[in-house]
């Protein structure tokens, strides 16, 4: 929807205001900005500091993220924030407090309309801002699959790289979170890591969450960015007050071990570390690495582990054909073969719509990859 008009008109000096009015006259908002000047946003019923220097603040997940967007607006007059419902706060109140502090210029909701969400957020990074979207749930990311694919992840390539929309990140919380069921569970990131031309983003904890969202939103290229919603509230950690990144691409051993290697990210990990420490007491070593970015991956981290190991195991939470998972098996296998004790292990979800009441049964759960541990170890 509308890359190319947003082109034209940027080409002849159209300026922000008039691009925001898109979807200003569709939601009736006011356009006038806040004269709040707040240092402290309410999140969670608990007022957060936004100007403390240095040090670390005990926050959950949901906090961190509001943290990371509230310093992404603060840091630069060119970032915007858009989506449904964001302009009171989001249904995970991950955008508390914003309009109220930058505006309602800078942080406003957008109709129903996922496609609309990101072909304008390419208009917006097209025109050198940085685009914050937001789609309510990875669920309905879907009706945008066009706009991120087709527009979003080839907009440099084919002008020869004389336009861009870099500053384009689309926010999503994917993933389980107990009662879901089909239409709010799903975890949709393999479709994109089949495409050239973005990046695939997805954090385990608070701390992940902050540095690695503005890493993506300051990123030169369009980031697909999914957030595990069952730990925005569950996922509680020490994180850094002031502004900081970190790297995309890079790859993280989060417990070093020696009989096998195990790679997940997002809220896979909290099961995987648990499954790990069973796996211990039966005398088995693992060696757990949080993949963070899917696309580009690191490759580099993952083999020089199993190259120690002899052996892998992947877990995630989407259906186990055609999961990423498999992608870093036919990579691993490919540059570890003559290494490898056992077959790659996968450990994911079932090949169903995702369940309601059956959700216990079709989740990647530690039992499952506990067994999966003992059963490649003794391969």
């Amino acid at each position: 929807m509308g890359t190319n008009i947003f082109m034209r008109r940027a080409s002849s000096s159209y300026n922000i205001q008039s691009v925001s009015s898109v979807f200003a006259s569709c939601c009736n908002f006011s356009r006038t900005l806040s004269t709040s000047v707040s240092a402290e946003v309410k999140v969670g019923g608990t007022l957060v500091s936004q100007e403390e220097n240095g040090g670390t603040k005990s926050m959950n997940l949901f906090t961190a993220i509001n943290q990371a967007l509230y310093i992404a607006l603060d840091t630069d007059p060119r970032s915007y924030i858009f989506g449904e419902d964001v302009g009171f706060g989001g249904v995970f109140r991950c955008t508390t407090g914003l309009a109220d502090r930058f505006g309602k210029n800078r942080v406003f909701n957008t109709p129903l309309c996922e496609q609309g969400i990101v072909g304008f957020g390419i208009g917006l990074a097209a025109m050198g801002n940085l685009a914050i979207a937001e789609i309510q749930f990875a669920d309905y990311i879907y009706p945008a699959f066009d706009q991120i694919v087709n527009e979003a992840a080839k907009f440099r390539y084919r002008s020869g790289n004389q336009f861009n929309c870099g500053g384009l990140t689309i926010r999503a919380p994917y993933g389980a979170v107990g009662h879901g069921g089909h239409y709010h569970s799903q975890s949709p990131e393999a479709f994109f890591c089949h495409v050239p031309g973005i990046k695939v983003v997805i954090p385990r904890s608070p701390k992940e969450a902050k540095g690695l969202l503005l890493s993506s939103i300051r990123d030169p290229n369009p980031v697909v960015f999914f957030e595990p919603k069952w730990l925005y509230r569950l996922a509680v950690e020490e994180v850094p007050v002031d502004d900081f990144m970190l790297p995309l691409s890079e790859a993280e051993v989060i417990r070093e071990g020696s009989d096998i290697t195990l790679v997940g990210w997002g809220a896979q990990l909290s099961i995987m570390e648990q499954a790990c420490a069973d796996a211990e007491k039966d005398g088995i070593s693992c060696e757990l690495i949080d993949l963070k970015t899917l696309i580009p991956w690191d490759k580099e981290t993952v083999e020089a582990s199993v190259r120690k190991t002899g052996r892998l195991l992947i877990s995630h939470e989407a259906p186990v054909t055609g999961g990423f998972g498999a992608e870093i098996s036919a990579s691993i296998v490919e540059r570890c073969f003559m290494r490898l004790e056992a077959p790659v292990a996968r450990v994911c979800g079932l090949d169903t719509p995702f369940p309601l009441v059956f959700e216990p049964f079709y989740m990647p759960t530690k039992n499952k990859i506990l067994d999966a541990i003992k059963s490649t170890v003794n391969y």
